[in-house]
């Protein structure tokens, strides 16, 4: 850790507002009016998940609570109560009054209290972060910041005059409490557009978004005889790599006997995971795409010969969105690179990981050119590409679907996977086609709507906080009452 700057030339040669103060006031160390104390190093060999004390650490800083007791002897003097102010020493400079239960004080956190009169408590609650976050933009570090209590007590604090604080603070207050309405109120309308979303593509799954076009739709091809065409293609498919493979090795078959190695896709079904239209018809994943897993990390030592290519791993599959923004790359054998390469329209499922990644996945939209997936991730691909939507497919895996994986998921002590077999047998609903792409439809331009609103909604909260900022700069300039009066 290095502090490029004294705090005095940070404070000196800043344009944040919120380190600023009236030309009239003084300043004051805080040091001088307030009492910082270190947390005490408490054993690790002592800390437990639900037995003893409560141990506030950095993590703990701006949380209710914590996950970590201590079951050991302490000093009365690092016990932390609800209302004490805390900073977390390392990272981000964090600082809050404890909100939880009576806890210890543990390394890396300190608890500041003012033993002086001359600042308002509650004025040093607005102060600090702003000065604490200059000091963090300051200092330097090759892997995580390092905060030392001196470096906090000669923070130089603006003291208005008394009989101005008490002023201060309510003007303060009065507009913080207006700008936390209109924030509750715009988190509730994004709780509500969240949970719009998911009935949208409830209704969607369900075929309850399309129960008017059916009515007006009757003539269309209905999905059954979509199946037979998805199956027909499905073995041909089949015969076509068959024959491949017999090529490559210079065979050529004699007769039709080969033919007989085909497997039909299992006729067993798992019970519907909700109810369908009539129109309707329940298949299996395996019978109207071909699903497989992707690349080992070692398959490189088999290979003469591999590219390097990007390649997607259960990180970047998330529930409704592929990331791409911390993208890895892999050695990919030469021969197994065609096999490998996504397509776009491949829907992707996480085998899992954490219990709530089981299935997870979307569709790949072809966002990175030559690209691969590591074998914690499978590759559903439609058999018939232009006659099934894959979003449909995955918005039902990550519906429905996924109480499915729950219930059949494999569970370890700490890891939760599905396998090729599972994934396989997942039963989804197949519409017509013509009515897959209205659902698509359908669904699209309500997403846009709802996205529209989400951003709204999203840009008022960002502007709530700049008002909060303004406020604070307002007030540590003195202006506060006449410009917000």
């Amino acid at each position: 850790m290095a502090l490029t700057e004294s705090v005095d030339e940070i404070v000196e040669n800043s344009n944040n507002p919120l380190l600023g103060k009236h030309e009239s006031w003084e300043r004051v160390r805080l040091g001088e009016i307030a009492d910082i104390q270190n947390g005490f190093a408490f054993k690790s060999a002592k800390f437990s998940k639900q037995d003893g004390v409560p141990l506030i650490r950095i993590r703990d800083v701006v949380k209710v609570d914590t996950e970590t007791f201590y079951t050991g002897e302490f000093e009365p003097e690092y016990m932390v109560q609800p209302g004490d102010l805390l900073v977390g020493m390392d990272g981000d400079f964090n600082c809050a009054r404890w909100r939880g239960s009576p806890g210890l004080l543990n390394q890396r956190v300190c608890r500041i209290t003012l033993n002086s009169d001359v600042l308002h408590p509650k004025l040093l609650d607005y102060a600090l972060p702003g000065y604490l976050k200059a000091i963090n933009e300051k200092t330097s570090s090759v892997t995580v910041k390092h905060l030392s209590s001196k470096t906090i007590s000669e923070i130089p604090l603006p003291v208005p005059p008394p009989e101005q604080q008490e002023k201060m603070v309510a003007e303060i207050e009065k507009q913080f409490s207006r700008l936390d309405e209109a924030v509750a109120g715009l988190k509730r309308v994004k709780a509500n557009l969240k949970r719009y979303k998911a009935a949208v593509l409830k209704a969607a799954i369900e075929g309850k978004l399309t129960e008017e076009w059916r009515k007006q739709n009757p003539d269309v091809e209905p999905a059954s005889k979509l199946l037979e065409r998805i199956l027909a293609e499905r073995r041909t498919k089949w015969e076509e790599a068959e024959l491949a493979k017999m090529k490559a090795k210079g065979k050529e078959p004699k007769n039709d006997k080969w033919k007989e190695k085909y497997k039909e896709p299992a006729a067993e079904k798992a019970a519907p995971l909700s109810e369908i239209p009539e129109s309707w018809i329940l298949v299996r994943l395996d019978e109207v795409c071909e699903i497989k897993g992707g690349i080992t990390k070692d398959s490189k030592r088999k290979a003469s010969s591999f590219d390097t290519l990007p390649y997607l791993r259960v990180a970047n599959v998330q529930r409704g969105w592929i990331d791409i923004n911390e993208m890895k790359e892999i050695d990919v054998p030469t021969e197994k690179i065609d096999d490998l390469l996504l397509e776009s329209g491949d829907v992707l499922f996480n085998e899992g990981g954490d219990r709530d990644k089981l299935g997870r996945g979307w569709v790949w939209e072809g966002q990175i050119d030559r690209c691969v997936y590591q074998n914690h991730v499978f590759r559903a691909r439609p058999i018939l590409q232009r006659a099934i939507e894959p979003m449909f497919i995955s918005w039902y895996g990550n519906g429905f679907g996924q109480k499915f994986f729950m219930a059949r998921g494999k569970q370890t002590t700490n890891l939760a996977s599905i396998n090729k077999t599972m994934l396989s047998s997942l039963p989804v609903p197949l519409p017509p086609t013509k009515e897959q792409i209205e659902i698509r439809s359908q669904v699209e331009v309500e997403m846009a709507r709802i996205d529209s609103l989400e951003s709204y909604v999203e840009k008022g909260i960002i502007r709530a906080t700049r008002l909060r900022q303004s406020v604070l700069a307002d007030s540590f300039t003195g202006d506060v009452a006449a410009s917000r009066g």
